[in-house]
């Protein structure tokens, strides 16, 4: 029998935090507290380290810190700017520079990371990302004029370029699912088709009504639903 959708969820988020060797969420008929023999299975240390008799120093001042694994990799990176992204061991240059904090998976490409872009027209963007292998896969942005913008990515095609060694390269990603909050304070939520382009969207009229929109290629409005707004 299939899981269903919320019990999936639940999986997802289980591996997410680590505990999901012992417990399979995914499938389980019903959602029930774990069992004394479960917890015994995930308990990982049962004296953990939560304090610390003192600091080393009071105040570390420094451009960058990188945090490294058992095998030297870089795996998070704090720095003012931030290096330039890694993909399959080639560095890009960044749209633009960026202050704050990268992870990096154990091949020690960027996964991720958050921080406050400098942008092009002297502005700043409080961004944050998570990242598919070559390509962001969900961002969000708190713009400079107060819009909100928040999106998920699908999975893009990862090619791999002869002439630069055969290795995976960055490929454009198609925005799916964009929630936006304008500068203006008007939400919208639109679901793209394949090509990004909205096709559906949630909103709220200037008079206050919830509206479904659906829209053609060319991004025209050909039908709304606002039942409030019609007296429906």
């Amino acid at each position: 029998m299939t899981a269903s959708p919320h019990r999936t969820a639940l999986a997802v988020l289980a591996a997410t935090l680590a505990i999901v060797p012992a417990i399979n969420l995914a499938g389980a008929a019903e959602l029930k507290p774990y069992t004394a023999e479960q917890l015994q299975k995930i308990v990982a240390d049962e004296a953990p380290v939560t304090t610390v008799e003192s600091v080393d120093h009071e105040r570390i001042t420094a451009r960058r810190i990188d945090l490294v694994d058992e095998a030297g990799v870089i795996r998070m990176t704090l720095a003012a700017p931030t290096p330039s992204p890694i993909i399959d061991g080639l560095s890009y240059q960044r749209a633009f520079p960026v202050a704050g904090m990268v992870v990096y998976d154990r091949e020690g490409s960027e996964r991720g990371g958050f921080g406050v872009a400098d942008l092009a027209n002297g502005g700043t963007a409080a961004v944050l990302a998570l990242d598919h292998a070559n390509v962001d896969a969900v961002g969000w942005r708190v713009m400079p004029d107060g819009a909100v913008e928040f999106g998920l990515n699908a999975k893009p095609p990862q090619p791999r370029e002869p002439t630069l060694d055969n290795r995976v390269v960055p490929h454009p990603a198609v925005r799916r699912i964009a929630m936006n909050l304008a500068a203006d304070g008007t939400p919208s939520l639109d679901l793209t088709d394949t090509e990004g382009r909205p096709r559906l969207r949630l909103t709220v009229t200037d008079e206050g009504f919830g509206a479904i929109e659906f829209l053609d290629a060319e991004g025209k409005v050909v039908q709304t639903l606002a039942p409030e707004a019609a007296g429906g």
